[in-house]
């Protein structure tokens, strides 16, 4: 369901860039160390963390991107991320990002999930699953 093949594609308009796809609680990671201090912020915080890999150019990562902030503003417990692949491609094919988007669910610094594509029923369930809740489209 809706994903995008990285295609290495960089936009020469960065006013803006983000706007979309970062609000609510989302954090806009664009370097290494910003990405490690924010995972030690979430280990001392005993949170988990979902980073949302993502592109500008990808639709369904445009239509998803609303819907992840959003839940970032239900799940306050939750580290909420947003990594662009195009602004940080060596440490992306690091993680063997393949398509966009693609959520990663890490506790302690560590993936114990994934998620590929768009699919906004499975990543509600797989919030709700850490969060120890109920989908929201099943209350």
């Amino acid at each position: 369901m809706g994903n995008c093949m990285h295609k290495g594609y960089h936009s020469d308009d960065d006013s803006d860039h983000h706007v979309d796809f970062v609000s609510g609680n989302v954090q806009l990671i664009t370097t290494k160390e910003s990405w490690d201090q924010h995972l030690e912020q979430a280990n001392r915080d005993s949170k988990i963390v979902v980073a949302n890999f993502s592109a500008t150019w990808c639709g369904p990562c445009k239509m998803i991107a609303p819907y992840f902030c959003n839940l970032s503003e239900k799940h306050s417990s939750i580290m909420f991320l947003l990594v662009d692949v195009d602004e940080m491609t060596d440490f992306s094919t690091s993680l063997d990002i393949k398509a966009t988007p693609t959520f990663f669910f890490l506790k302690n610094g560590k993936e114990f999930d994934k998620l590929v594509g768009a699919n906004k029923p499975e990543l509600e369930k797989r919030i709700a699953a850490i969060t120890g809740g109920v989908p929201h489209h099943l209350q």
